[in-house]
């Protein structure tokens, strides 16, 4: 990995934070948090630290949600066969397992469908479209896929068969023949909120239907309703709330943003992951060690505190524990597996489906190893790879299943822009392209579309497909365009740091109880990045695991209590910290469990000598 650039943010007015700091009460590193975060009064903070279910837009400003909900009631008043399909991986399985959780209560003739991941690929295929047919089914509901399926979508009307686009995606020049295609992306859609997950749209489907039936919406004013509509109010929420837990799952494996509508939907589904987790996802978690409280006591017998498990589960959590055995079911062999699992309706059931699913996952980190490893000794092996700015690389024998996460893998040590490409058939070749900060890859791939067969993503992430014979083509267009636009210092990993402290002055039980109100974090709400100097170690040093770095500092100018602190991947730095040499750090502060106990932990992501 190559030297990481420091950048201290400076984009904010300093009187801004000032006033900000004052009308709250709050130390002005706080307010300046707020601040880089778009959080400039008041009112906005307070919106901030208290989402509420009542922040969520009516579900009825998304293009064509009337249409939608018509047609699913006719679809249920008719008996007609409906069909909830998705994408394979954690957003279109726990979208589908959300919709058809649902209208499963309310409409017997209904199914589930998932593409297998090595013979249809991404989004609905025709093979999906003849099922559907086959089972004599009247309407798909398709979730986080389908705004590109132009030719699905006319194949699917030669059967009869109506069709509801719910996705996330960002749209080609022409949709798709369907009832309704709720995308909040396209541009004639005026929905506020542009960047809901598969499942968030899947939830504002249920959202409409929902209250359409009771005759209230969450967005309406309680002084103004009476007192029959706030208590179907209440049923509504109640009713909603239980389904938060799937939608937050995919905000977090799907990263997207955590700000607006899906901090309200995440910090809900938190809420209920914490307290009252579907069994699915309750027997997923036993296999990263989070186990319920029920079992994991303290001493005494009483619990730490109110959650269910034996920690407080956070984004992070669900990003490493839960989303990439989720996945493994798609990659290995059936996302359905992962739909059953999330609809399992006691822990039993939900226990055997996720012991075959752990099982998938560690066969998914032996593959995923292998092709890593292969892929970084054939950059390192080959002298042109240093000059050029981006990597694509196309190994036969590399699992399909694994392509994306070796990509993301290869951006880590590399920092490049990176697409890997394995066998889809002799003639095609399937690959997966994940980018670095700020540079859109899927713009990238526009330049190269008569090169390729089909792409389909985000500006960090794609999935992409071509013939044999135009890869070698590909992977110098590729090239051409990211070195027109990428300077050579862009492709030094940087770390943004949110504001210098120091320990003695900000690190207070009150500075670390508002700090963690800042949660959830994720995408456009980070865990805030400190920077303090000029500190040393404090006891002995150590490397631990896979090089990482196990050591206490305490600054050498102030006085103050030592903290523990996690370096990971930074173990080369122990004989010079060790020796006693003096240091800066940037770091995120975290609540490390352990054994019981709960501390304050610095996790630091970099560490400076100062010779």
């Amino acid at each position: 990995m190559k030297d990481k650039r420091w950048i201290l943010r400076k984009d904010y007015d300093l009187e801004v934070v000032e006033k900000l700091a004052e009308s709250l009460g709050v130390d002005k590193i706080i307010a300046t948090l707020l601040v880089e975060r778009g959080v400039t009064t008041f009112d906005e903070a307070k919106h901030f630290f208290r989402p509420s279910l009542d922040q969520l837009h009516d579900p009825f400003l998304m293009k064509d949600m009337d249409r939608a909900i018509a047609r699913i009631n006719q679809a249920i008043k008719n008996r007609e066969r409906m069909l909830i399909y998705g994408d394979y991986d954690v957003d279109g399985t726990s979208a589908v397992a959300l919709v058809y959780s649902y209208f499963h209560t309310l409409h017997y003739n209904i199914d589930f469908y998932i593409p297998d991941r090595d013979t249809e690929g991404y989004g609905i295929s025709f093979q999906g479209i003849d099922y559907a047919h086959q089972t004599g089914v009247k309407l798909i509901i398709a979730l986080d896929c389908g705004i590109k399926a132009v030719e699905q979508a006319a194949y699917a009307k030669q059967f009869g068969i109506d069709l509801i686009v719910g996705d996330h995606h960002l749209p080609g020049e022409v949709l798709p023949d369907a009832v309704a295609v709720l995308e909040p992306k396209r541009e004639d859609c005026p929905y506020p909120f542009k960047e809901l997950s598969g499942c968030g749209i899947g939830f504002k489907i249920i959202e409409a239907y929902m209250e359409e039936k009771i005759g209230v919406r969450l967005c309406d004013v309680a002084s103004n309703l009476t007192t029959a509509q706030c208590k179907n109010m209440e049923m509504l929420k109640g009713k909603l709330l239980s389904y938060l837990d799937l939608v937050v799952v995919s905000i977090a494996s799907d990263i997207v943003p955590i700000v607006g509508e899906n901090r309200v939907l995440a910090a809900y589904g938190l809420k209920v992951l914490n307290t009252k987790p579907r069994p699915g996802l309750e027997a997923i978690l036993t296999y990263g060690h989070i186990e319920p409280r029920k079992k994991s006591e303290s001493a005494t017998g009483t619990p730490e505190k109110d959650s269910y498990f034996c920690k407080e589960l956070n984004i992070s959590d669900l990003v490493f524990l839960v989303g990439p055995r989720i996945n493994a079911a798609g990659r290995i062999h059936s996302a359905k597996d992962s739909v059953k699992l999330m609809l399992a309706e006691n822990l039993e059931e939900a226990s055997k489906l996720a012991e075959e699913i752990n099982n998938y996952n560690k066969e998914r980190k032996d593959l995923d190893s292998q092709a890593t490893e292969e892929a970084k000794r054939r950059i390192e092996s080959d002298p042109k790879q240093a000059n050029r700015r981006s990597i694509v690389l196309f190994g036969p024998q590399w699992h399909r299943g694994v392509v994306g996460i070796v990509a993301s893998r290869l951006v880590e040590s590399f920092y490049k822009p990176t697409i890997i490409f394995t066998y889809s058939t002799d003639d095609l070749y399937v690959g997966s392209a994940r980018s670095i900060k700020d540079f859109d890859v899927h713009a990238a791939l526009e330049q190269c579309s008569d090169l390729l067969e089909h792409f389909g993503g985000h500006k960090s992430a794609a999935g992409v497909s071509l013939r044999a014979e135009n890869f070698e083509k590909f992977q110098e267009r590729f090239e051409e365009v990211v070195a027109a636009s990428l300077p050579e210092e862009a492709t030094r990993p940087e770390i943004e740091i949110d504001a210098e402290i120091s320990f003695a002055e900000h690190i207070t039980p009150k500075f670390l109880r508002i700090l963690k109100q800042f949660s959830p974090f994720g995408p456009e709400n980070t865990v805030p990045v400190f920077m303090t100097r000029e500190l040393v170690a404090y006891g002995t040093p150590r490397v631990v695991g896979s090089n990482h770095l196990k050591f206490s500092v305490i600054p050498i100018t102030e006085r103050s209590r030592a903290y523990p602190a996690i370096g990971f991947q930074l173990g080369g730095n122990c004989e010079r910290i060790r020796a006693g040499e003096h240091f800066d750090v940037c770091y995120m502060l975290e609540e490390n469990y352990w054994n019981g106990k709960t501390e304050t932990q610095l996790n630091v992501k970099d560490i400076r000598f100062e010779r």
